[in-house]
């Protein structure tokens, strides 16, 4: 194919682009003239024209830009060429492209273009997307068409599943569940300061600053409430316009080979992703939004780019707070729909065996110098002796055969979900976690009990320093409220953290969940995991537990299954991926077991 320019068309949307700077360039202007003494005649024509001339110059910018740029698409490649002062040609295999995102404002909407960005998974120079910007909007839909074809199933049917979730606007009661939602009124003075303070309107002033501070301190009882409804009513109707906005005509659908999300009111968004570039899926849940029964899900995926300026929802967000139930149903039809190939054992000379990695099979030193990073497991301070006690269910497996679906350290299997549900039929079932040691929680709350002894230990140096300046006001026991307030939250938090521990092995994925502020519960695709890091603190020696992390080249690249019990760590990361830690696992000679 031969090359092909972008849309001359860009040139409109430029210009209506450009008004947002042209207009303050053009009051900033008429602002310092009137200020040297210039007539009104004088100073609007300068004005203007400096306005007029912002435009020119954008426009002449992107006139050149369109000029350099050039496209194709081979049979193997997506080629671009870019760039005014200095040249730049990308060429990406077609069979490395990750995704395809559309995004058109209204300006570009009116006009019939869209901006095309090709994500690749790669990072180098920093880029892992490909921008076409513009074309139109048929353009894009070929060439969306052509990166990611339809792949028909195994039944040959190419209609996919259909429709998975659709916005119900019911959810968004759960758009004022965030921090933000209480914060409206200050992030909108924040927002309107700089423009405000760009066209000469003082709106914040030492006159108006101190009309306030009268206004409130003289009836706080009335004016502190009054202030905080407004603040908070200001954030609740922000946080329901940008629902609306981001989420609006909401459609997730599975079509052969390939997930395709579209959204958004003003702005229009669509996003097509590969299957096989699934790793994964996970739900999250802000406090507020999980106090308030709701939930996110956001993929694990390859090739994704990263949001935009001034974008307020990530790039692989798939849903947008709803209810936690059908979250955890969407994102288990999500789950099944990443790659089934698992990597093979390893050979029958370097492999361990599931019941050799019981607590009587492993020596204190399984963890060898090579088997995780420099800053891990210090080569000076050896794990402890492993405890003796009663062995968390394990099944034997012969080689090359998946591990079933029981939760390691669990006593019992797993409930996978009735067939027809979001795990039967046609969907895989994912384990429910199971929780971590007690030793979890003691370390969680010493934590939180130590953080608010640091934060007595300030009060009371600040009522000793306010004391001496004279502040009397402000050194008065008022303080220690501050200590006295924030040790029960601490130990909720403490609490909630450790009941939010949990993990599981199922046949096709790794599930971790962790998190207070914000639960995240990851399922993971375990074909996914290319290595795996094993760290260990001296407090976790001490209380037996350490930290496994999953290595993956989608998302962000790494989760933890934090404060595991030992020996369930590592069974964990020897199960989930055969063949892969079991050439660092030493077995350990039945006189050398502990206990005997």
């Amino acid at each position: 194919m031969s090359w092909r320019s972008l849309s001359a068309r860009g040139l409109w949307a430029s210009s209506v682009h450009s008004l947002a700077a042209a207009v303050p360039v053009g009051v900033v202007v008429a602002r310092v003239l009137s200020g040297l003494g210039w007539r009104p005649a004088g100073v609007v024509p300068a004005g203007v024209g400096a306005a007029l001339l912002t435009v020119a110059a954008v426009l002449v910018h992107d006139a050149l830009r369109l000029r350099a740029t050039r496209w194709r698409l081979t049979g193997d490649r997506l080629e671009l060429r870019s760039g005014i002062a200095v040249r730049q040609h990308r060429s990406v295999p077609r069979d490395r492209v990750r995704s395809v995102d559309l995004r058109a404002d209204p300006v570009r909407r009116v006009l019939g273009l869209t901006v095309v960005r090709v994500g690749t998974g790669e990072h180098a120079g920093g880029q892992t997307e490909l921008t076409l910007d513009p074309l139109t909007r048929r353009d894009g839909e070929e060439l969306r068409r052509a990166l990611l074809p339809l792949v028909p199933d195994a039944a040959g049917n190419g209609h996919g599943d259909g429709v998975l979730a659709e916005l119900r606007w019911s959810w968004i009661r759960y758009a004022p569940l965030s921090v933000w939602a209480f914060t409206g009124g200050a992030l909108v003075l924040g927002a309107l300061y700089k423009p405000l303070d760009a066209l000469g309107v003082e709106a914040f002033s030492e006159e108006t600053l101190r009309a306030v501070w009268q206004w409130v301190s003289g009836r706080p009882w009335v004016t502190v409430p009054l202030v905080v409804a407004g603040n908070v009513a200001v954030g609740v109707l922000g946080a329901g316009l940008l629902f609306a906005e981001s989420w609006a005509r909401y459609r997730l659908a599975r079509e052969p080979g390939r997930l395709r999300l579209s959204r958004g009111l003003l702005t229009s968004r669509s996003l097509t992703l590969e299957e096989r570039r699934l790793r994964g899926v996970e739900i999250r849940e802000p406090l507020l939004l999980r106090l308030g029964g709701g939930a996110r899900v956001t993929a694990v995926a390859t090739g994704l780019g990263k949001a935009e300026e001034g974008e307020t929802e990530d790039v692989a967000a798939l849903t947008p707070p709803l209810p936690h139930a059908e979250a955890a149903r969407l994102a288990a039809r999500i789950a099944a729909l990443t790659p089934t190939t698992v990597t093979p054992a390893a050979p029958a000379r370097a492999a361990v065996t599931p019941t050799a990695l019981t607590p009587t099979a492993l020596t204190p030193t399984a963890l060898t110098p090579t088997a995780v990073t420099p800053t891990a497991v210090a080569p000076t301070a050896p794990a402890p002796a492993i405890p003796t006690g009663t062995a968390p269910t394990s099944t034997t497996l012969a080689p090359g055969v998946l591990a079933p679906a029981v939760p390691l350290g669990a006593s019992g299997e797993s409930r996978p979900e009735a067939p027809g549900g979001a795990g039967g039929g046609a969907w895989a079932a994912v384990p429910e976690p199971v929780g971590h040691p007690r030793a979890a929680r003691r370390r969680r709350l010493v934590r939180a009990v130590a953080a608010v002894a640091a934060l007595a230990a300030a009060c009371g140096g600040w009522v000793l320093w306010a004391g001496r300046q004279g502040w009397d006001a402000w050194a008065g026991g008022w303080v220690w409220l501050v200590p006295a307030l924030a040790l029960p939250a601490a130990l909720w938090l403490a609490v909630d953290s450790y009941r939010g521990l949990g993990h599981a092995l199922g046949r096709r994925h790794l599930v971790t969940r962790h998190g207070s502020v914000t639960r995240r519960t990851v399922v993971l695709d375990r074909a996914g995991i290319v290595g795996w890091t094993i760290k260990q603190s001296y407090v976790q020696r001490r209380a037996g537990l350490l930290t496994v992390t999953a290595t993956t080249a989608a998302g962000a690249g790494h989760y933890d299954v934090p404060d595991v019990d030992h020996d369930d760590g590592l069974r964990l990361a020897a199960r989930a991926v055969p063949g892969l830690l079991e050439p660092f696992l030493v077995p350990a000679a039945d006189g050398d077991r502990p206990g005997r």
